[in-house]
């Protein structure tokens, strides 16, 4: 792929960065990523990987833009309260950069469709808000062998990691960090959340998506990153494959994408 003179011009930060360069921003230009869910994170994360330039942008979302959301989820404007945030995120998407082709999934992620739907891209960023709907996504990835990089919130805090147990050499999948749904955790409408602190994850996540994609610097497979916002404190803590996963360790009892999920799966 030859690049244009606006490309060359809209990406020329991007070029000029020997990490990059040329070549690494044709990756990203040839590059499908699918982002699932368009709230909290996966607003940042939509944000920043059309601008870079990342060529089709895949989004997974069922639900409409609400008030209560717009503290946070920054793709949406007040103009789309119940819109489709798929729709939503979409229009702002392409004011941002035509370059992008924008794949809209109006749809709750199942394991139906999650197949389908995973397997027309290269990498998944999942910001959804569920531990459904993140054991679906980490099982399809891993049978689909897509890298996923997750991003997850709390109040004030945050954590990060890219799962690629499918490439072996010891690498955790997400249930080798929770092996089972951990029962009633609040969400952000029943706990509440910093706004700003979606946007210091989801622009971090997308971070780790670009460099996976472009294949620089040090992935953050086999650890997890954790972030205190009130503290301004981060951690990275080694995350090792367990031997007793259901889905990656020695003796799999999840056998193919949804096996085992009976909780229903939502994408915020």
């Amino acid at each position: 792929m030859t690049l244009s003179d606006d490309q060359l011009e809209r990406y020329a930060r991007h070029i000029i960065l020997r990490e990059v360069g040329g070549a690494g921003q044709r990756k990203l230009l040839d590059s499908k990523v699918l982002v699932v869910g368009a709230g909290g994170l996966g607003s940042p994360i939509l944000l920043y990987l059309a601008a870079a330039g990342v060529g089709t942008l895949g989004i997974v979302d069922d639900d409409t833009v609400a008030l209560s959301n717009l503290q946070r989820q920054i793709v949406h404007a007040t103009e789309a309260l119940g819109q489709a945030k798929t729709t939503s995120a979409a229009c702002t998407l392409k004011a941002i950069n035509p370059d992008v082709e924008i794949i809209t999934h109006n749809v709750r992620l199942t394991p139906e469709n999650a197949e389908e739907i995973i397997s027309g891209y290269d990498l998944v960023a999942d910001g959804c808000d569920n531990f459904a709907t993140r054991f679906l996504v980490n099982d399809a990835c891993y049978f689909l062998k897509k890298p996923l990089v997750s991003g997850a919130l709390s109040q004030f805090d945050g954590q990060l990691a890219t799962f690629k147990a499918y490439a072996g050499n010891g690498l955790p999948c997400y249930r080798c960090f929770v092996a089972e749904d951990p029962g009633a955790v609040m969400n952000c409408a029943e706990a509440g959340i910093l706004g700003a602190v979606a946007g210091v994850l989801g622009s971090w996540q997308a971070l780790e998506v670009l460099k996976e994609l472009i294949g620089i610097g040090e992935s953050l497979a086999g650890r997890i990153l954790l972030f205190e916002g009130l503290t301004a404190r981060t951690r990275k803590i080694r995350l090792p494959r367990d031997p007793q996963c259901p889905l990656c360790g020695d003796s799999p009892r999840i056998h193919h994408i949804g096996e085992g999920l009976v909780a229903e799966t939502s994408q915020e």
